[in-house]
């Protein structure tokens, strides 16, 4: 009998761009409300749900089957994060409990302020395990980190100028998201590094 080596090409597709298009697009229209630039509306509780969240599902799905740690912990968690937030925004507004008839109350900015800065740490932890990554991937995650600690500030002191400040660097963490996002489709497209990330 003779040893036989099997070689298996992985023939998937690269997940990342998908759950970074997911997380940064959705992030630059939250903020460009916290920005104050349009109330909080329909179109971004829609685009917590569906880009934000199921979009980072699937791809934590898929870099689980590329055996990617990090990947899978990432987008699964900031996926579920859309989803948590447009639970919060939401179940203020429905109604079911019908012994009662009162829906539950909405966060206070207590609450909300310890909700981001779990956040903010479990983001500024991951940011660690970035160090051994792209550049364009520790940006994104050091940003991130910031958002949300500024997001924590401004729902402790109350400080719309907080808010606002954390709204332009929140566009600014979701178009860096953007941006490793495409580059990463483009480079693969045209099999060579045309934008650094």
């Amino acid at each position: 009998m003779t040893d036989k080596e099997v070689v298996i090409s992985d023939r998937t597709a690269n997940p990342a761009p998908l759950g970074l298009l997911g997380f940064g697009i959705t992030t630059v229209l939250l903020n460009l409300h916290n920005a104050g630039l349009f109330p909080i509306n329909s179109m971004i509780i829609a685009m917590g749900f569906a880009y934000g969240g199921i979009a980072q599902i699937l791809a934590s799905v898929m870099e689980y089957r590329k055996g990617n740690t990090f990947g899978t912990v990432a987008f699964g968690s900031y996926g579920l994060f859309w989803w948590s937030l447009v639970l919060l925004l939401m179940i203020p507004n429905i109604r079911f409990i019908e012994t009662t008839g009162t829906a539950a109350a909405a966060a206070d900015p207590t609450s909300m302020a310890a909700y981001l800065f779990m956040w903010g740490l479990f983001t500024l932890a991951m940011f660690i395990a970035t160090l051994k990554l792209k550049r364009g991937i520790q940006v994104i995650f050091i940003s991130l980190a910031i958002l949300f600690f500024l997001l924590t500030a401004g729902e402790i002191t109350g400080s719309a100028m907080i808010t606002m400040v954390a709204g332009y660097e929140g566009i600014f963490t979701g178009a860096a998201a953007m941006y490793v996002g495409l580059a990463e489709v483009i480079n693969e497209a045209y099999g060579r590094n045309v934008l650094p990330t």
